[in-house]
């Protein structure tokens, strides 16, 4: 498998302890080389263990939606560049974003607007006070992470077709909510099987249950490369 697939395939280290963490990055030691961290592990030492995975040459994508008032977003982005992760989300409100590119400039910090969650549909939305349909919230806040200069988004991969076309071919556009043929759904309301995601302009998938959960993490991870290579 080339490197390159590789590195478009994060783990979601979604586990409760830092130990068991730990195994399932050796099991999948040499298959996978990208790991997403968390709010579940984030609270159990999952920071320490995010700068020890990064400081060993480990891509780390930090999951933790950041989302305050400009100063502090700048200054939790500061201190997350000198951790050495590889990718940071928050979410995508113009002003949060223009703030976290200012703090990380000059750094290799890829930072990614979450537009709408994969476990939303367009009730939730509207429960949640919003007067957009989930595609048209997408574009919107991808239009916007574009503007202020970020690295990429976090969107379904039923929208990254639509998305790409936003943000053009440079910026990274990462797609969680992803499931094997077959697999549970879960919480997940809007998903895309692999070949479909990579089909649809997705750069990175996020993988969490249908690798961490398998009984073969190895295969299961390596019938994803293969689905992603193939596609």
């Amino acid at each position: 498998m080339p490197a390159q697939m590789r590195d478009r395939l994060i783990v979601g280290l979604d586990v409760p302890t830092v130990k068991e963490a730990e195994a399932v990055v050796r099991e999948l030691d040499g298959v996978t080389c990208f790991y997403k961290i968390g709010y579940q592990l984030a609270f159990a030492g999952g920071l320490d263990f995010a700068r020890e995975l990064a400081s060993g040459g480990t891509k780390v994508f930090l999951d933790m939606k950041l989302l305050d008032i400009d100063n502090t977003v700048a200054k939790g982005v500061e201190n997350i560049v000198r951790m050495g992760v590889s990718m940071l989300t928050l979410h995508a409100y113009p002003k949060a974003m223009r703030a976290a590119v200012e703090a990380a400039r000059g750094s290799d910090l890829c930072l990614l607007g979450v537009t709408v969650l994969t476990s939303m549909d367009a009730q939730d939305l509207i429960d949640a006070g919003y007067q957009y349909d989930p595609q048209t919230l997408v574009l919107r806040r991808a239009e916007q992470a574009r503007a202020a200069g970020m690295g990429g988004i976090v969107c379904s991969a039923a929208e990254a077709g639509a998305v790409r076309r936003v943000v053009g071919p440079e910026l990274a556009v990462v797609t969680p909510g992803i499931r094997p043929a077959g697999a549970e759904r879960g919480d997940q309301k809007r998903v895309v099987t692999p070949a479909d995601a990579m089909r649809n302009g997705s750069s990175h998938l996020v993988v969490a249950r249908p690798i961490v959960g398998a009984v073969d993490r190895r295969a299961a991870a390596q019938a994803i490369l293969d689905e992603m290579a193939a596609a």
